[in-house]
């Protein structure tokens, strides 16, 4: 599932392709995923332009020159895909016509992203209770966020209500270079551990913010290179291990992150 990174690369090419170009028209291919009735984006939309593409974790928001924005998530294959002179992409739910007859489409194979109007990021932020962008969290909110909270600690990295934009894969990583098990209660962890998993939250997700998402261009001494069971742990001479933790596959190293008895 495309996770705070793959947000901040949809984004970009969003701001780098389609913004300050007026919508034409609005085709909906399959508007199954649509959160508001199809009649309702196209009075939102069309003969406007697409403003501003900003980023609140697994959420990307863009701005209008009306008086709407336009949230889509992404669920576990949501793509954009900027295009002209060709038939649609495959999978497409929905196609922004421009005047300039480029058009951006969305696709989703799988079928489990959505489409919301909402009357700006912030007002959606609210309605939703989604938490802070994790990026954009201080040490100190950080902190804060963790402070009297009992339930496993790679819970709370993914409680979207908590902050927004870690998923599985990242959380394991923050957890791993951390040295911290998945499974420990939150409430146990030293002021020291969690000062050092804000700083290994904010590596991890810039590094693969840089690599672009790109796992195979991830450092080897990652444990993203190294997800499977029973794989050789790249710190130390220990084995990788696959649990459940909230309910979703879990890896860590046990010898390299010991859980608190």
């Amino acid at each position: 599932m495309p996770e705070l990174p793959e947000i901040t690369l949809f984004r970009n090419y969003v701001t780098e392709t389609s913004l300050n170009k007026t919508i034409k028209k609005i085709e909906f291919p399959d508007a199954s995923l649509l959160q508001s009735p199809a009649s309702k984006f196209q009075k939102e939309l069309k003969g406007q332009q697409l403003k501003k593409a900003e980023r609140l974790g697994k959420y990307l928001g863009i701005s209008t020159s009306g008086n709407a924005s336009l949230i889509f998530h992404f669920g576990m294959t949501g793509k954009l895909e900027y295009y002209a002179n060709q038939d649609p992409p495959k999978y497409s739910k929905m196609i922004i016509h421009f005047e300039d007859d480029y058009r951006l489409a969305y696709t989703c194979r799988r079928k489990l992203g959505k489409i919301f109007l909402a009357e700006d990021l912030q007002k959606f932020q609210e309605e939703n209770e989604i938490g802070k962008d994790a990026l954009e969290l201080s040490e100190k909110e950080f902190l804060e966020l963790l402070e009297e909270k009992t339930g496993s600690i790679k819970g709370v990295l993914m409680d979207q209500h908590m902050m927004a934009g870690i998923g599985n894969v990242y959380s394991d990583e923050m957890l791993y270079q951390a040295g911290i098990h998945p499974k420990s209660k939150t409430n146990k962890i030293s002021a020291s551990e969690k000062k050092k998993l804000y700083k290994k939250l904010r590596s991890v997700l810039e590094m693969a913010i840089k690599k672009e998402g790109v796992r195979k261009e991830f450092p080897k001494s990652w444990l993203i290179q190294h997800r499977e069971d029973g794989e050789d742990c790249p710190k130390c001479d220990g084995k990788v291990k696959q649990i459940k933790v909230s309910g979703r596959s879990t890896y860590f190293c046990p010898s390299c992150q010991k859980e608190e008895k």
